[in-house]
């Protein structure tokens, strides 16, 4: 038995390592998808700042401002695919957590059910002694008495 509850205690300990790593692994994918946005906010903030100054200077900047609004048009394009990836990505990264977080729980409640198990058994080994102590004592006065 003790045996078996080493191995349950490192697969319990296996279980929350590799809950850690996905925690660790999700995390990271957050913070890219908050870069991602940063970065989708930034052009945008960008593109205005342009196209006020082609606005101001419509001879000089202005004629030029077409090719920038195409390359900016496909980075954007690029910033929210990168997105789409990143969500798919925290969304598959979440399931992983979870399933890595059912494990690591139905490994701790049989280690739980298990020791609830063995306290038992203990308590009633010790019960069973302390009531054939407890006759003895009682079969010894007995005698006692009748003699």
């Amino acid at each position: 038995m003790a045996k078996q509850a080493k191995g349950l205690k490192t697969l319990i300990r296996l279980a929350k390592f590799e809950v850690d790593e996905k925690r660790r692994v999700l995390t990271a994918l957050q913070t890219e998808e908050e870069r991602t946005l940063h970065d989708i906010l930034q052009s945008e903030v960008q593109l205005r700042k342009e196209q006020e100054l082609a606005a101001s200077d419509a001879v000089g900047i202005g004629f030029m401002y077409g090719a920038y609004h195409r390359a900016w048009m496909d980075e954007r394009q690029k910033l929210f695919a990168r997105l789409g990836t990143i969500r798919q990505q925290i969304e598959l990264a979440r399931d992983e957590l979870a399933e890595a977080f059912r494990t690591q729980k139905t490994y701790e409640v049989t280690q739980a059910n298990r020791e609830k198990r063995e306290q038992e058994e203990a308590d009633r080994k010790e019960q069973n002694f302390l009531d054939e102590v407890g006759m003895t004592q009682h079969r010894r006065k007995t005698e006692a008495a009748n003699d």
